[in-house]
């Protein structure tokens, strides 16, 4: 079969391997349609996310759909945790202290014409649904996990400051959970207008240090109820904690290329706020499925562009330089 594989910053290419073995609770998936992430693209650019290093050339991509032997097609949830670990047990697999997570640290992921992955992590798609969708039910489930983390309450109003992926389908979960004004951001035009056309009741193009004044006045001078940052970039942080109001919630989704994260001490002390980070997702695929299929959130406006294995470079190269919305690669 034939994988990608990253062997530096930049630096993809294409393997000839044996196809995986499956056995022992794994079935064999025939791969059919990968997300770039924007985690994807920090190992990209940088052989790195985080405090993870490339330690070997890695097959990267867990925003996957495919199909096993029989025909059955799967959405893979890219996680599989152990189930046992104090926080598997308390509900929270997401953090499982021993999690396997597809095209992160030493696990290859799905940018190959196979995948072996545990059954339990493998779901079934119903016939109105894509592969394309089936990938993009990763993503919809960070988002559904972020709203969940935020409680967000019926007629509160939501910052969406970052329009990519993942804050479109924000945009739509808030909206979806009873948000009565979604104010978004992002540096470029055609995110913003995506944001309208997906929910948002106020976007607003950023970089100019106005965005602040616009969401003042779109919020009457009262500000959000819960400020979602998914850029992963400082300014993003600043705007969601100068945006929400005394007492609100700041949610950080997105993935920052430093190590760190900083925010003003005294405007967060003196706002009172709750600060949570969104860590991936958990129990997500189900209802992310349920979601699609009734037609209450729209993934497939957010697929813009579409390339081959083969093509897989040209792919990342699309997405680093942020052209577009989700970038897919149809194995």
């Amino acid at each position: 079969m034939k994988s990608i594989r990253l062997h530096g910053s930049g630096d993809l290419q294409i393997h000839e391997e044996p196809v995986p073995l499956a056995g022992g609770g794994q079935k064999l998936v025939r791969v059919k349609s990968v997300g770039v992430c924007g985690s994807d693209l920090h190992w990209f650019s940088g052989g790195e996310i985080g405090d993870a290093k490339l330690e070997r050339p890695l097959v990267l991509g867990h925003e996957c759909a495919g199909e096993l032997l029989d025909g059955q097609r799967v959405a893979i949830d890219p996680a599989i945790s152990c189930g046992h670990c104090e926080f598997c047990q308390h509900g929270h697999p997401n953090l499982c202290s021993s999690i396997i997570f597809a095209g992160y640290g030493t696990q290859d992921g799905s940018l190959r014409e196979y995948v072996e992955w545990n059954e339990k992590c493998l779901f079934p798609l119903p016939d109105s649904l894509t592969f394309e969708d089936g990938a993009m039910l990763e993503p919809l489930g960070v988002a559904i996990h972020a709203v969940d983390l935020a409680h967000l309450k019926t007629g509160m109003t939501v910052g969406v400051f970052g329009c990519g992926p993942i804050g479109l389908l924000i945009i739509q979960m808030a909206k979806l959970a009873g948000a009565a004004n979604i104010i978004a951001t992002d540096k470029l035009p055609h995110r913003v207008e995506a944001a309208k056309a997906l929910g948002a009741d106020h976007a607003f193009l950023a970089g100019d240090n106005s965005e602040v004044d616009e969401i003042r006045a779109a919020t009457k001078g009262r500000g959000v109820d819960v400020a979602f940052e998914a850029a992963g970039v400082q300014e993003t942080v600043d705007v969601s904690v100068a945006a929400v109001l005394n007492g609100g919630k700041v949610m950080l989704v997105g993935i920052p290329d430093d190590e760190r994260i900083s925010f003003s001490a005294s405007a967060t002390r003196r706002k009172g706020l709750t600060i949570k980070l969104v860590r991936r997702m958990k129990y997500t695929y189900p209802r992310a499925i349920e979601l699609v299929s009734k037609g209450l959130v729209d993934v497939r406006s957010i697929v813009t562009h579409r390339f081959s294995l083969e093509q897989a470079e040209e792919a990342f190269r699309v997405a680093e330089r942020r052209e577009g919305l989700k970038i897919i690669i149809e194995v």
